[in-house]
């Protein structure tokens, strides 16, 4: 059975696990307690059998929007609605805390990740040249509550 939770101080090991598995980009173990230290409510894991199969990590940036920083699905369960129940359970608590907007970034050639977020209502409002580490482009993305 699917569990979307909360992420917890002891998850923070599996979830940096996780990030390095499945994110091509690779951050700092303290970043992870940062974001739990700062906004606990934008981090949540996905958890099956007792194990963390994957994670969505948001700040706030102002008063009504966060940025979706991290979304991560261990290889073995993509395709089975891990990543639109993390999503979907992020959306409700931030609208719970007054949450309209959401943002996030995606590399241009991510033609799956990018499928998806459309799946989940985000639209594409720019692109940011050299976004990433390697130099590859990102799309930002958008999407309201």
């Amino acid at each position: 059975m699917l569990i979307i939770r909360n992420v917890e101080p002891t998850d923070i090991f599996a979830v940096i696990k996780l990030s390095h598995e499945t994110l091509t980009e690779h951050y700092s173990p303290s970043l992870f307690n940062y974001f739990y230290e700062t906004f606990p409510q934008g981090f949540l894991v996905a958890e099956k059998n007792n194990k963390l199969i994957g994670f969505i990590i948001g700040i706030k940036t102002v008063d009504d929007s966060v940025r979706i920083l991290m979304l991560g699905v261990s290889q073995n369960n993509r395709k089975k609605k891990v990543g639109t129940n993390l999503i979907r359970r992020f959306f409700e608590i931030m609208y719970e805390n007054n949450v309209r907007k959401i943002y996030l970034e995606v590399r241009t050639n991510n033609e799956i990740a990018i499928k998806f977020y459309k799946k989940m209502g985000f639209n594409i409002i720019d692109v940011i040249p050299m976004f990433y580490q390697s130099g590859e482009d990102a799309y930002s993305m958008s999407r309201l509550l």
